[in-house]
């Protein structure tokens, strides 16, 4: 028996940190933070353990929160005051996000990522005006959204508001602009307001390849976001494919994208593998609200240890190859990392 190679010898306590291929940072995660404008307390987000919707008036405090385990970044979200059929709250100066970004900005160092979509905006939940419906001379008059399945959102006239969105985030302090509502377009767009308007400076990390996904759920709870009728197959990819998901994230490339983001991220992690192969840029990922909850309920069952799968979930994105993860576990891993 010949036993010259002995792949145990590096597994050894003393030399196996040495050997390590991948490792975790505090530096590397994001964590979300969810601001409301329709309360004056928090409100737990009973779909997502330990996570709640703040008021205006306490944003600063939770972000403090945030960085006393070691995380500089956060991506916001908001809940605005009002919602209408175009989302016009997304870009008002007054806004949830461009008031919670100036306070968090005037007070804080911390390094300030805006989600920009429509969805938590518009009454109907989708990530953009919709598409005027077309009309049949039998259409009954209380027929509507839910009764058309062809239904969609107008790519075109999202981008006009992104722009708007991404232009007034950027003035209100945002230190990196997200969009990620799929459209068509929608990077080259938001570079060019943001040119436009003296913002060259600000990067854009782009939901690249987002997929139409069922680990949302949760996070469409958190953020009052899902659609009221149909689905967001129209405009979010395919879960079959991967060779569209190239095709989508190089048209981003090419039209200015500085960081590019998949999502989710468990199920795809061969999407993050071949990116991060592809393309020079640095990879994001998002272990989404569904990755965070199935976790968190398998735990309280008592069948998973959730400190040790939530390390192990990022070690595997972190692995395959994305330099920095959004994550409702940011915080609690970021404080059992070792200093």
């Amino acid at each position: 028996m010949d036993l010259t190679h002995r792949p145990r010898r590096l597994r050894q306590d003393r030399v196996r940190g040495l050997v390590s291929e991948t490792s975790l940072e505090p530096a590397d995660l994001i964590a979300p933070v969810f601001v409301d404008a329709t309360t004056e307390e928090r409100v737990p987000i009973e779909t997502m353990p330990g996570h709640e919707r703040v008021p205006l008036s306490e944003v600063v405090d939770r972000v403090e929160e945030v960085r006393e385990t070691g995380v500089e970044a956060i991506m916001l979200f908001g809940i605005p005051e009002s919602k209408d059929p175009d989302g016009t709250r997304a870009w008002a100066e007054d806004g949830v996000i461009q008031e919670a970004t100036r306070r968090i900005t005037a007070e804080t160092d911390t390094y300030v990522l805006t989600d920009v979509c429509l969805c938590e905006y518009t009454d109907h939940g989708h990530c953009g005006p919709l598409e005027e419906p077309l009309q049949s001379d039998d259409e009954h008059t209380d027929s509507g959204p839910a009764c058309d399945p062809t239904l969609t959102v107008d790519n075109d006239a999202t981008l006009e508001a992104l722009d708007k969105i991404a232009v007034s985030h950027a003035e209100a302090g945002a230190d990196m602009i997200a969009p990620s509502g799929m459209m068509d377009g929608m990077v080259g767009a938001i570079r060019e307001g943001l040119d436009r308007e003296g913002f060259e400076n600000v990067p854009i990390m782009s939901y690249a390849a987002k997929y139409q996904s069922a680990f949302y759920g949760p996070f469409r709870d958190a953020a009052d976001g899902a659609p009221a009728f149909g689905n967001r197959r129209h405009y979010q990819m395919d879960p079959a494919n991967a060779r569209e998901a190239m095709r989508e994230v190089r048209l981003d490339v090419e039209q200015g994208a500085d960081v590019l983001m998949v999502k989710p991220a468990l199920p795809y992690l061969d999407i993050v593998s071949d990116i991060r192969r592809e393309f020079d840029h640095p990879v994001a990922a998002y272990n989404v609200s569904g990755e965070y909850a199935m976790l968190h309920a398998a735990a309280e069952k008592g069948w998973l240890d959730l400190e040790e799968v939530a390390l192990e979930s990022l070690l595997s994105i972190k692995r395959a190859g994305a330099d920095l993860i959004l994550t409702y576990f940011a915080e609690d891993v970021a404080e059992s990392l070792p200093a």
